[in-house]
């Protein structure tokens, strides 16, 4: 059942191109659980994912603060990266590691990542308290493997995502391309 919710998700998140998740934020599940306070937490980030990344240029993609720095697309390539581990845990999969196949081009790496968090809520939302328990942040580095809670999330990858998000508003605005008029993240929602 959980192999086929996942084939389910990735297809349609697939088939929805031209439809990114996150320009609002569902409505608020009824009872608050680990699945659904998960679920919520990677739904604020995807809302906020999605209006720091909405409408930026060419040139904004090459801004970096300082010449140590990344810049924001590399930022952006992080946080697909972060997504992906966020994704691979709700999912039971394990993060391979140095990680591959990043897409190169910002409108499909934006997509990809907006999939990833949209399938990862849907995962924590309809996760059972069983499946939610059994659930482990786990890698494979060359072979070497490592497992972690769930609860890792929350102070890794989840708060890394809000992180790096923030440094790209904060780029933006620098390179004079502030995020839209009215996204209200309290809300979850724009005017």
């Amino acid at each position: 059942m959980r192999i086929f919710l996942v084939f389910y998700l990735i297809s349609t998140s697939l088939m929805s191109q031209d439809k990114l998740p996150f320009k609002t934020i569902p409505g608020a599940p009824d009872n608050i659980t680990t699945g659904t306070s998960l679920a919520r937490m990677t739904q604020g980030i995807g809302f906020r994912y999605y209006w720091a990344t909405e409408g930026l240029s060419a040139e904004d993609l090459k801004y970096r603060p300082s010449e140590e720095a990344q810049s924001m697309l590399e930022t952006i390539k992080h946080i697909y990266g972060l997504s992906n581990m966020i994704f691979n845990a709700a999912s039971g999969k394990e993060n391979i590691r140095p990680l591959t196949d990043i897409p190169q081009d910002y409108a499909n790496l934006r997509k990809v990542t907006l999939s990833f968090l949209e399938d990862a809520s849907l995962l924590f939302l309809n996760a059972s308290k069983e499946e939610l328990t059994l659930m482990k942040v786990k890698f494979n580095r060359d072979g070497n493997r490592s497992s972690y809670p769930i609860w890792n999330l929350i102070n890794g990858p989840l708060s890394d995502v809000l992180y790096h998000t923030g440094q790209i508003v904060s780029f933006r605005r620098t390179s004079g391309n502030p995020i839209a008029k009215g996204v209200n993240v309290f809300m979850g929602a724009k005017n």
